[in-house]
């Protein structure tokens, strides 16, 4: 993929200019895939979906908004987009990041993703990467996931309707899930994300 293919998304896409509503990475996400779908298609089938969390659903991400100085926000998942290219221009759109919208895959690997190494287990990473096409026809949510036992939600919901399917109201918990014998697309340690997409190792020190 050329640098000015890759760059296409970035040119006509502004932070400022996307649908957000904090708290659904999930659906800001499938938004940006439709901006792409129906403003750049020629870059869908370089553009994927990953999901970010692990068994225990705990995972540090660092440079987040929500964040405090350099500490991680310890998140049940996490959803971003990334646009592949060679792997000095592949780019992480993110809207809950402080970094650069987008980022180039490295610096977001670096800075926000560290590494698995001096942690603890229950804290590593794994990544469930979907491609666009895909997570655009099969994502299915009710929401229900942000609603209190009582019926209140816990953050308010985007103000369009929930996304569903002709199979499915409710099809989340299969993104979320890092067992690869569930959902759609390839599921990978951090390692070997990083390896597969950046050609190098993660090995940053910072811990949560």
């Amino acid at each position: 993929m050329k640098r000015e293919e890759s760059a296409s998304c970035e040119d006509d896409l502004r932070r400022e200019d996307c649908v957000y509503t904090s708290c659904y990475c999930e659906e800001n996400v499938w938004k940006l895939c439709d901006f792409i779908r129906t403003k750049r298609a020629e870059s869908l089938d370089k553009t994927s979906v990953v999901f970010i969390s692990n068994e225990n659903r705990t995972v540090p991400l660092w440079k987040q908004k929500s964040g405090r100085k350099d500490q991680p926000v310890i998140w049940d998942y996490h959803v971003v987009l990334l646009q592949t290219g060679s792997h000095s221009d592949s780019l992480v759109y993110d809207l809950d990041s402080e970094l650069s919208f987008p980022c180039s895959l490295r610096l977001y690997i670096d800075q926000a993703l560290h590494s698995d190494r001096t942690i603890r287990p229950e804290y590593h990473r794994k990544l469930r990467v979907v491609p666009a096409h895909l997570y655009l026809d099969t994502l299915a949510s009710d929401r229900s996931h942000m609603r209190n036992s009582d019926g209140s939600w816990k953050m308010p919901p985007p103000p369009y309707p929930p996304l569903s399917t002709a199979e499915s109201q409710m099809n989340l918990d299969d993104f979320i899930s890092m067992d690869p014998a569930v959902g759609g697309g390839s599921v990978f340690s951090l390692e070997g994300f990083v390896l597969s997409y950046s050609g190098n190792s993660a090995s940053s020190s910072s811990s949560p």
